[in-house]
């Protein structure tokens, strides 16, 4: 195993890209209205760019997770952030929103690949005991990113304009890059590279009960998530009518709660269990939903934004470890963002649809994404209490010997 030294690296340094892949994605997120007016379309147009960041996340999932299951987590994790790093600094430069459009397409296959090989290489290199607050703090990367993204929003957006703010938004990113190449390789996958280690069909065909749950686990997750935050933005500045600042102020406040959130959720689901933390988190989003959707004033909607991204990633905090759990050690370089992003992929739309649901509400955001929000955290309570919990799974060197096959769960089959 890694030194303690080296086992704190490297979960810094998977948080802080699971960060800036996340600062990347949500710079795009709250310059909407300014893309709209920039190519003279609607917001639905450019939410177009949002799906297809989340459609093409899913074959950067399954393209960077293979080789890093072949090469190495370390080495893929290197390229993945210059990837999305150099995509987003073009980005500012797209002439037309046809080319903008595309690069947000490709801006997806680099985000798709972070989040698994970064989970991975953490999970695999410290001890069980560490798993839920280490879950927690890798998942809170992504409300911490978004918070950077708030902050940024608000100081540089009158200074630096949509363009300059992508721009400069993808430069924090090789400090990534430089902290990666001081990483250890997950000593799991230096094992496995000595052993001969069946194909991925073999193991998909082996465990397609767990890999069925987990995108269908996953794309419930994301209708939740990204219901509460893709056009969130646009409610505050459309429907309450807050100005840049406000808006990046609540936005900071909420993820402060979000960060909170994935912490707590971590460290709570190993004491109690993965199943049991997720269902109770989500139960909380339903009883919160009308509050959230439908206040009115400034100081209702920060605390309900808040009280709603702290419960949204208390279900996300616990992923990273649940995921990796669940996977069979063969392929995790791949099963975790995989599920992830699949999940995603069948979430795409989220943003269009909210946005045409709010055009036929008469802009009523609130009404629009509550409605969306709702359906998924219902699935998705249903679903992690029906399904599995590997809480107890062995991620070290000596599960790398160990052929693949179905994850026990509570001592029950997996599915």
């Amino acid at each position: 195993m890694p030194t303690l030294a080296q086992q704190r690296r490297t979960i810094f340094t998977c948080f802080l890209g699971w960060t800036l892949d996340a600062f990347d994605f949500f710079v795009m997120i709250f310059l909407i209205t300014d893309l709209a007016e920039a190519f003279h379309v609607g917001v639905t147009a450019i939410t177009w760019a949002v799906t297809a960041t989340l459609v093409l996340r899913v074959f950067g999932a399954a393209l960077f997770g293979r080789l890093a299951d072949k090469f190495g987590r370390k080495p893929v994790l290197i390229i993945n952030v210059l990837a999305f790093s150099v995509i987003e600094m073009v980005t500012g430069f797209s002439p037309s929103l046809t080319f903008f459009l595309v690069l947000r397409a490709l801006f997806g296959v680099a985000m798709g690949g972070q989040w698994g090989v970064a989970a991975s290489l953490t999970m695999e290199s410290i001890p069980a005991s560490w798993r839920g607050l280490a879950s927690g703090l890798l998942q809170s990367g992504y409300s911490v990113g978004y918070l950077l993204a708030g902050v940024f929003y608000g100081f540089g957006h009158d200074a630096l304009g949509w363009r300059g703010m992508f721009i400069i938004a993808a430069l924090p990113s090789l400090v990534v890059v430089g902290l990666a190449f001081t990483l250890s390789e997950s000593p799991v996958w230096l094992q496995q590279r000595r052993q001969e280690q069946p194909g991925i069909a073999t193991v998909v065909r082996a465990n397609w009960k767990i890999f069925v749950y987990a995108m269908i686990l996953m794309f419930a997750a994301a209708v939740m998530s990204h219901g509460t935050q893709d056009l969130y933005p646009v409610m505050l500045r459309v429907q309450h009518g807050l100005s840049v600042h406000q808006v990046a102020t609540v936005s900071t406040i909420y993820n402060i709660g979000g960060l909170l959130g994935c912490l707590c959720g971590g460290v709570l689901s190993q004491k109690i269990g993965r199943r049991r933390e997720l269902v109770l988190a989500s139960a909380g989003m339903l009883v919160l939903l009308p509050f959230w959707g439908f206040c009115s004033g400034i100081v209702a909607v920060t605390v309900t934004a808040f009280l709603m991204q702290f419960l949204v990633q208390c279900n996300f905090g616990v992923m990273p470890a649940h995921l990796n759990e669940m996977s069979p050690s063969a392929v995790r370089g791949t099963f975790p963002g995989f599920a992830l992003q699949f999940g995603n992929m069948l979430a795409a739309g989220n943003a269009t649809v909210q946005s045409m649901l709010a055009d036929n509400l008469d802009k009523n955001y609130g009404l629009a994404l509550s409605m969306v929000v709702a359906v998924g955290a219902v699935g998705f309570c249903l679903l992690a209490y029906f399904g599995p919990d590997a809480r107890n799974a062995k991620l070290g060197t000596e599960a790398a010997a160990q052929p693949a096959g179905p994850v026990p769960a509570d001592g029950r089959p997996a599915v």
